[in-house]
């Protein structure tokens, strides 16, 4: 693994990368107010040790990368698509396949519609249709909801305080398959130690998009592999059915057991699903 600051205007992203740089590029985009951390290194090294050159970095407001005040936000969705094609320019690459979770899934489909030449794939985990104007999804779970109306009664100065409001939201956050507290408060806690103060993290919650998507995945041409925990209380399964019904050549698998989450118990399956896809997906180009 190597790490390497990039610059993308005045915003700095901490990136780090994994294998050969010869090897087709994964670039891997994480979700809201959530670090590179939340791609589990093991299922990294999987990826990598499977043939492929991965990339994870900060977003922006996350981890080591360039912050906003606590409560402020200066950005959009695109802005942060922009950040992904920085990170692809930082390294040399002039296209990558792209696996995105949740929020960065989002990001994976604006980078794919602004600049479809350099996205070759996308691969999307626990991600929402960009654009949907059919029927009403229904959104997060009222219990996560109520969970994070608690935000304002959270210590910040106290790191165990700040741990359990996010522990407890990962406990929301999984599925039917199990809750690891202690590998899941292990990872929390090396966040809170990375980022060294959360909160603006958070502003990822005031995020909104710049233009107008409406309708807009009949111009995605690439090829996408859709990924998603069948228990996900933050983008229910019926994400799904706008899925196939936008994109109808997508490849969609449903992991059983798996809410809005990568637990321990799925990280193989993940990773054989990911490296299969873009070999065959990177075989045909």
């Amino acid at each position: 693994m190597t790490a390497r600051d990039i610059t993308n205007g005045d915003v700095t992203l901490a990136t780090e990368c994994f294998g050969d740089p010869s090897d087709p590029a994964v670039v891997l985009v994480m979700g809201a107010t959530a670090s590179m951390l939340w791609w589990p290194e093991p299922l990294v090294r999987a990826i990598a040790g499977d043939g492929f050159f991965v990339i994870r970095y900060d977003n922006r407001d996350t981890g080591r990368s360039t912050r906003w005040p606590p409560g402020q936000i200066g950005y959009t969705v695109e802005d942060m698509a922009g950040d992904l094609l920085a990170v692809m320019d930082g390294y040399g690459l002039g296209a990558a396949h792209v696996a995105g979770m949740s929020l960065g899934g989002l990001i994976a489909q604006v980078a794919a519609l602004t600049a479809p030449e350099r996205v070759l794939s996308l691969s999307l985990i626990g991600a929402e249709p960009l654009g949907w104007t059919g029927p009403e999804l229904p959104g997060i779970t009222p219990e996560f909801m109520a969970h994070f109306e608690t935000f304002a009664e959270i210590d910040w100065s106290d790191p165990a305080s700040v741990a359990d409001f996010m522990l407890d939201g990962a406990r929301l956050s999984a599925g039917s398959g199990g809750f690891d507290e202690t590998a899941e408060r292990r990872r929390i806690e090396a966040e809170i130690a990375r980022s060294g103060d959360m909160r603006s993290a958070f502003n990822h919650g005031m995020l909104t998009l710049r233009a107008d998507w409406s309708d807009c995945l009949d111009r995605l041409d690439q090829p996408v592999l859709i990924l998603h925990g069948a228990d996900d209380p933050i983008a229910p399964r019926e994400n799904l059915d706008a899925f196939a019904e936008s994109l109808p050549h997508v490849r969609i698998v449903v992991l059983e057991g798996v809410g809005h989450e990568l637990p321990d118990r799925a990280l193989a399956t993940l990773a054989e699903q990911v490296t299969g896809f873009v070999r065959e997906v990177h075989g045909a180009i």
